[in-house]
């Protein structure tokens, strides 16, 4: 007669080692491109191809799909890869405690405090800055973005900053395909005035958008570094034009700055 001994409840013990269990070819290709993408900025799909030992119709076919995951964008005037906004949705669920949103929100809310203006934190995507958190000034008329609102990057206090702060050939390669829409009289519609004020924001560290996206409204930011030293974000502040002075912009840039330096330092950059 045979006996049947009873299964304990539950999955069986899982007998896995670090460096034993055998990895899904496809889905480390894939991650590699991906990292690559993260490190790298804007690719080629050669240049990604050589960099991580791909052939160039396999590193093709991962970056459709992750194209159609939103994890990578395509430039069709320069044929450049880059990661896209889907990678940052995913990062901001990594390590709570180290977020990008949970370090720079009580550096905000002091920053708030501070200048008595509604404080912001914003990302790059592509020709555009999105903004992903705020803390609203209590007066009864302040500045006020949905998460998710876009805005370009040539009229916002938070994407000159970002702009300023990236390394010159790239911020010339972005400007180079860009629509330097004007949306106010105000508004630095053209390359040679928005290059002129970039260069002013990178010797303060700060930029000033006076009323160049929204008339009556304006702003100061400032650039975040992340761990390699990359710029990550942007830190602002904004608000009515008639409590930016004179005399008080050269001490909200400097709050600014500070601001994104303290986030830059939590974040290791």
């Amino acid at each position: 007669m045979t006996t049947h001994t009873r299964r304990g409840r539950g999955r069986p013990k899982s007998s896995f080692k670090e460096t034993s269990a055998p990895t899904m070819q496809v889905l480390d290709r894939a991650l590699n491109v991906l990292d690559a993408l993260a490190d790298g900025g804007a690719n080629t799909l050669t240049e990604l191809s050589v960099n991580c030992d791909i052939p160039t119709a396999t590193t093709h076919r991962i970056l459709s799909t992750l194209q159609q995951r939103g994890y990578a964008s395509f430039d069709e005037i320069t044929q450049e890869w880059a990661i896209g906004i889907a990678a940052y949705r995913t990062g901001t669920a990594y390590l709570n405690r180290t977020t990008l949103l949970d370090v720079s929100r009580p550096v905000m809310r002091r920053l708030m405090e501070e200048t008595g203006e509604t404080a912001n934190l914003a990302v790059r995507d592509g020709l555009t800055v999105v903004f992903i958190g705020q803390v609203e000034a209590t007066h009864p008329i302040r500045a006020f973005f949905n998460p998710g609102t876009r805005t370009a990057m040539h009229a916002s206090g938070t994407g000159k900053a970002i702009l300023a702060a990236l390394p010159a050939a790239r911020t010339e390669a972005l400007l180079s395909r860009a629509v330097l829409e004007p949306f106010t009289d105000r508004t630095l519609a053209t390359p040679s005035a928005l290059m002129r004020d970039l260069e002013q924001t990178r010797s303060r560290r700060w930029s000033f958008d006076r009323e160049e996206r929204h008339l009556g409204m304006s702003c100061i930011g400032a650039a975040i570094h992340g761990a390699s030293g990359e710029v990550i974000a942007g830190v602002s502040i904004s608000g009515p034009s008639t409590r930016f002075s004179d005399d008080r912009i050269e001490l909200f840039g400097s709050l600014v700055r500070q601001a994104a330096e303290e986030i830059s330092d939590a974040l290791g950059g």
